[in-house]
């Protein structure tokens, strides 16, 4: 990606929990200090892993800016790359159009996974040649669109030449298809999938190619072969809901209707069992649960507390993670006051998880790995500024102005930030706390 944009995200180093087995290591996979929290959630994959988390969900308790994101992200990641992560703030299932329970409902059947395994008779081959031929359009004289193609597939020392119509020709044109590839076309239906780049062909013409390279596929070109993709059980969802509508806007041309209705959602989960039931066959499927981030869960009300209390008991449930900054407060919708703003008999079945504000070690630790992912430098005594700013004011604070204070190094002509430079743009970016007492000073001109 060209340095003239970069977009980095706030947990985009996390890669895991760090850990050795279930014992954190000090500073490991983008994560620094929270030991004991850590800990207890590496404790959590591993029920996870084992299938023993059923009917539970986990709650990150702690003060603003103590890593409790940064540990759900971590968790998902130690629980592996094709599990689903779906991530949502206590404040989006409140919608104008959407019941506040439907929304919890999409985020949760988004972030459970179905690995679908089909036994289908393929062509799979390395294109060895590739002719499109190319017609001009019926419907605008200067564009040409393709009609039809002739493709050789090479699989070990076998060759086959096929001739496919305009649809294939138009997944080739659509997913850059090109001659030193390896591909797989359905012979039922003519889908088309490119696997990747022959290892042969990235050897003599892509050395410097970062595209991961897949082996020559062996004989015979035409087999049978096992097809996996994974689908979330909204994307089922929405296919039977899309036919469903399709069928009532022909009859009444009503429009698109806005919620999935339970019937639906009910046959979903029916077809989807009998798939898991029939392992072993010709199709057949898995369940992959995943994990729904919850953040701010404090913004959740009485509502939705009652309607997560019961769906994470569901066969087919994710695993729930809440965070929240609260202490005792009022439950959303009530004047009964509780801890996190939460129902005591759902904070009852959850893991609690606190997290503890960092010392200055692991501050300056943090903010060492920040730098690093913004691709900055800084000397040692910018180094000791920022961190005393993240003792001091705020870790998040102290981290918002390494940017600042990098373009303040650039306009100076340096590519390194000085501790003069952190001073500036510290004088220049109010912290939470100067920033009242700026309110304060100014309170009688301040508009109410």
């Amino acid at each position: 990606m060209s340095s003239l944009w970069r977009r980095i995200g706030a947990h985009s180093h996390i890669r895991g929990l760090g850990v050795d087995g279930i014992e954190p290591k000090p500073i490991a996979d983008g994560m620094v200090g929270q030991i004991k929290a850590r800990k207890a959630a590496a404790i959590v994959a591993r029920m996870i892993s084992r299938g023993v988390m059923a009917g539970r969900a986990i709650l990150l308790a702690g003060p603003p800016g103590t890593g409790k994101t940064s540990i759900a992200v971590g968790l998902a990641k130690e629980l592996g790359a094709d599990v689903p992560f779906v991530q949502i703030s206590g404040s989006e299932i409140y919608s104008s159009e959407l019941k506040k329970t439907e929304v919890l409902m999409r985020a949760l059947r988004k972030a459970i996974g179905v690995k679908i395994h089909e036994r289908r008779r393929i062509y799979e081959g390395v294109v060895v040649e590739l002719n499109i031929n190319m017609v001009q359009s019926p419907y605008n004289p200067y564009q040409r669109i393709p009609e039809s193609v002739r493709i050789t597939l090479r699989a070990g020392s076998e060759r086959e030449k096929l001739r496919g119509d305009r649809s294939i020709a138009e997944q080739i044109i659509a997913q850059g298809v090109s001659e030193g590839d390896v591909i797989m076309i359905d012979s039922e239906t003519g889908r088309v999938i490119r696997v990747g780049r022959c290892s042969e062909y990235a050897e003599e013409k892509y050395e410097l190619s970062g595209e991961k390279t897949v082996p020559t596929p062996p004989p015979p070109v035409l087999k049978e072969k096992e097809i996996v993709y994974t689908m979330t059980l909204h994307d089922l969802d929405e296919m039977e809901a899309g036919r469903s509508r399709g069928v009532f806007s022909l009859l009444f041309g009503g429009g698109e209707e806005k919620e999935i209705s339970p019937d639906i959602r009910a046959a979903v989960d029916e077809r989807v069992k009998k798939l898991v039931e029939n392992k072993g066959g010709d199709r057949w499927a898995e369940i992959v649960p995943g994990v729904l981030f919850i953040e701010e869960g404090h913004m959740l009300d009485i509502e939705a507390f009652c309607f997560l209390n019961r769906a994470i008991e569901s066969e087919l449930a994710p695993i729930v993670i809440i965070t929240t900054n609260r202490g005792i407060t009022k439950i959303r919708g009530t004047d009964v006051e509780a801890p996190h703003g939460m129902p005591l008999d759902l904070l009852d079945r959850l893991f609690i998880i606190t997290t503890d504000t960092y010392n200055e070690e692991e501050v300056r630790a943090i903010i060492k790995e920040r730098v690093r992912v913004e691709g900055v430098r800084v000397d040692d005594k910018a180094l000791a500024a920022l961190t005393k700013l993240g003792v001091e004011k705020s870790l998040r604070y102290a981290i918002q102005l390494i940017a600042p204070a990098y373009e303040v190094a650039k306009a100076k002509g340096r590519d390194v930030i000085a501790e003069e430079d952190v001073e500036e743009v510290a004088e220049l970016f109010s912290d939470v706390k100067r920033s009242v007492e700026h309110l304060k000073r100014y309170e009688k001109e301040l508009l109410a």
